[in-house]
């Protein structure tokens, strides 16, 4: 992979996967923001430029052959049951797990940790607009993707839609992608990046590692869908 700072996130992230870890590490965005060129990305998250080169090199790609993400050239219908059993499974899951525990830890800690009750508002905003958008994702875009995929390669009409081009579906999904992000980004901010105080009870560990590997599933989730589905997608129905 020939690397340069005006390189994208996205492409870096595609390309060798293991960088994800990297950009992770550093609160670097890859998946919202995934179409700042590196050097920008890293002002943003006021890491020098450097440090990230310096540790990108150290990755070795993933198992692949060509070292691309696995989902780069898998079929879209493919990669939309991946998202919705692996990462919409997740989602659900976790949401109706972390919601009670929220609720418990702020209860028991909340007049000492004030924090902890705008963490339960913000991850209720999100819990509720990824299920709106997920449900959409699942009845709506979706299905039109893997119609479009099949009419592509049998070579028949590309099927009608109510909304037109599928690029409009997208462009409220990558918003709403967007939105989720800002909500992730202050939780993140109001837990001091998931570290609990030393003298914190299993409850509130588990809460805090509860909400960074949500944190973690979803970045990669919407990475899948703004870095790979829906681009192919609209160069698709454009081909």
């Amino acid at each position: 992979m020939t690397l340069t700072t005006e390189k994208t996130v996205r492409e870096i992230a595609i390309e060798n996967p293991a960088t994800v870890r990297v950009f992770e590490s550093l609160g670097i965005d890859y998946c919202c923001g995934g179409r700042r060129p590196l050097s920008e990305a890293c002002e943003r998250a006021n890491v020098p430029v450097t440090q990230v080169l310096e540790l990108i090199a150290k990755t070795q790609p993933d198992s692949q052959p060509s070292g691309k993400d696995e989902w780069a050239d898998a079929t879209l219908a493919s990669l939309i049951e991946h998202i919705v059993t692996r990462h919409h499974g997740f989602v659900r899951q976790e949401v109706s797990r972390l919601e009670p525990l929220l609720a418990k830890v702020g209860n028991k800690h909340g007049d000492t940790r004030p924090e902890l009750r705008s963490i339960q508002e913000l991850f209720s905003a999100l819990s509720q607009e990824l299920m709106a958008h997920m449900f959409k994702e699942e009845q709506v875009l979706f299905p039109y993707i893997q119609k479009l995929e099949a009419a592509s390669r049998g070579g028949s009409q590309l099927p009608g839609a109510c909304f037109g081009s599928v690029e409009m579906p997208i462009a409220r999904m990558l918003a709403e992608h967007d939105d989720a992000g800002e909500l992730l980004a202050q939780i993140r901010t109001l837990a001091g990046d998931f570290q609990p105080p030393e003298d914190a009870c299993p409850s509130f560990r588990g809460l805090y590692h509860g909400l960074q590997e949500f944190e973690r599933d979803l970045h990669r989730h919407i990475h899948l869908e703004n870095n790979i589905l829906f681009p192919r997608a609209v160069e698709l129905e454009r081909a």
